[in-house]
């Protein structure tokens, strides 16, 4: 059934896209209907998509427009903010859905299932480098699990792009791979 004007979904999708096209408040948007890191961390924490947690920092809004920047604008457009709303929710979900104890963090072993389920099989060394990047007292937050999430999905698709035969191996040159690291 349509909602308000027509539209179909979360009452905070549709607060994201009205600040995000200046509906709402029009000095959000640029004239160019491109976002910010400053202005995608209004949009969002406007929409509540952060829901009871803490607002997502803006490093991680930042990394978030560096995930979808094609054109290394370092702005974000609509297209690239709607591919944003589903991953969020995705990750969000896996977040929510691997915190059993309802803590609000994610311990190192929910954070394992949280990686398994989208499909990460780390070895405990890297799991342990993740955990030590991202955890603060033992548990990761949500913003810092989006944050984790944004790199390993970052990193492991450039992998692929260079894994060619699907090996598990791949070729960087150093200048490439400083690329890749630096991007995130």
């Amino acid at each position: 059934m349509a909602g308000v004007f027509g539209f179909c979904g979360s009452p905070s999708l549709l607060i994201a896209i009205l600040l995000f096209t200046g509906t709402v408040v029009p000095s959000l948007s640029n004239v160019d209907g491109q976002i910010d890191t400053r202005e995608l961390q209004r949009a969002l924490t406007a929409s509540g998509i952060a829901g009871s947690y803490q607002s997502f920092s803006k490093a991680t809004c930042k990394v978030l427009i560096l995930m979808l920047d094609h054109d290394r604008s370092g702005m974000m457009g609509f297209n690239e903010f709607k591919e944003l709303w589903n991953v969020l929710n995705q990750w969000k979900a896996s977040f929510l859905t691997t915190d059993r104890d309802r803590s609000g963090t994610l311990e190192p072993h929910e954070l394992h299932h949280a990686l398994l389920n989208f499909g990460y099989n780390l070895s405990p060394n890297a799991l342990g480098a993740i955990i030590r990047r991202f955890a603060v007292n033992g548990r990761i937050s949500l913003d810092d699990y989006i944050l984790c999430s944004i790199r390993l999905r970052t990193v492991t698709d450039h992998f692929k792009m260079r894994d060619t035969s699907r090996n598990g191996h791949a070729n960087f040159q150093y200048d490439d791979f400083i690329q890749v690291v630096m991007s995130v």
